[in-house]
């Protein structure tokens, strides 16, 4: 990932949700524990079109299952955070630290 190809936030809170499901993680987990950290609702076709986008950065692979009578014999598909996923969050995380750093409006005071 080029030193200027920041992560969007919702690329971001994917790459963190597949970080912390560990291997074989697919997209109803992910969305729950986005949702669940954060509060918000999240839509599975957002998260899918992420792990597409985050795909073709090389940010992630994925590969199928097998097909299961509960989904009507249709297979899930597991991801998994490559490393350079995690060199890019470790980045981003950095720039997070440094951004937060010294703020005075940041440090615990009313709003």
């Amino acid at each position: 990932m080029a030193k200027r190809d920041l992560l969007g936030g919702f690329e971001l809170l994917v790459l963190l949700a597949l970080i912390r499901l560990g291997e074989d993680a697919y997209g109803v987990p992910i969305a729950d524990t986005i949702e669940a950290a954060s509060g918000r609702e999240v839509a599975a076709g957002s998260i899918y079109i992420t792990l597409d986008r985050l795909e073709a950065k090389g940010l992630v692979t994925s590969r199928l299952g097998e097909s299961t009578p509960e989904r009507g014999g249709r297979a899930k598909t597991y991801f998994r955070v490559t490393g350079k996923g995690l060199r890019a969050v470790r980045q981003a995380q950095q720039t997070l630290i440094t951004l937060w750093t010294g703020v005075p409006q940041l440090q615990g005071g009313a709003a």
